[in-house]
């Protein structure tokens, strides 16, 4: 309990630090030119999407930025669905910093039953680490693999995407950043190893795509 209480208090000082760093760092933000999320491609390799619309309630928590929640259909009928959400923040300087869907997760009923760290892979890219967990919400489960994007750089840590939140806004006078999220249900027999062999593809072909979006 004490390592828990310590770990969310230091934690807890740290987000603190950074909000107070990026809001006493007034300089002039540097805001490059991307293109809109909603432009970004309906065809993913073989998965094809369409657009659901975020509530007005989920906005005004999301806070000002640019997002995207689309549901991709594989050219098979049979396999599952993959649901993608990306949320952009042009800056992250007056308090508007990225949700972690850990937090966010329980609001909406879901628990996480299994999590671990996995290692993102796709040619053209340096690898680097991205969260996978298992939730369940009475019968249903479903497997997500998320991380923190910014400046092609990709993070599962909350904690290092705030490091370079402030590391960036010294260097690069840009607070910008994204979280990039991929889900996909499954059935009552199916194997988290099966659920990834079919969403491990659609997240090669996603993250080059991704720049344009969330400018390097």
């Amino acid at each position: 309990m004490k390592k828990t209480t310590a770990h969310f208090v230091l934690a807890a000082l740290f987000i603190g630090t950074t909000a107070f760093f990026l809001r006493a760092h007034t300089r002039g933000e540097y805001f490059p030119s991307r293109l809109n999320l909603q432009s970004f491609p309906t065809q993913v390799g073989e998965w094809s999407g369409s657009d659901i619309t975020l509530d007005k309630e989920t906005l005004e928590i999301l806070g000002p930025g640019d997002f995207l929640l689309r549901l991709y259909r594989a050219a098979s009928d049979s396999d599952p669905d993959i649901d993608l959400f990306i949320a952009y923040f042009p800056s992250q300087r007056a308090g508007d910093t990225i949700h972690s869907p850990k937090n966010c997760l329980p609001g909406a009923g879901w628990a996480p039953v299994y999590s671990r760290r996995i290692v993102l892979s796709v040619p053209g890219h340096a690898p680097f680490p991205a969260n996978q967990y298992l939730i369940v919400k009475g019968d249903l489960r479903q497997l997500v693999v998320y991380w923190y994007w910014a400046h092609d750089r990709g993070v599962a840590s909350e904690y290092w995407a705030k490091y370079y939140l402030v590391a960036d806004s010294i260097k690069m006078n840009r607070s910008d950043g994204a979280l990039v999220r991929a889900t996909t249900p499954l059935s009552a027999d199916e194997t988290i190893q099966t659920a990834q062999q079919r969403i491990m593809p659609f997240i090669s072909e996603l993250i080059p795509k991704l720049n344009g979006y969330i400018p390097r």
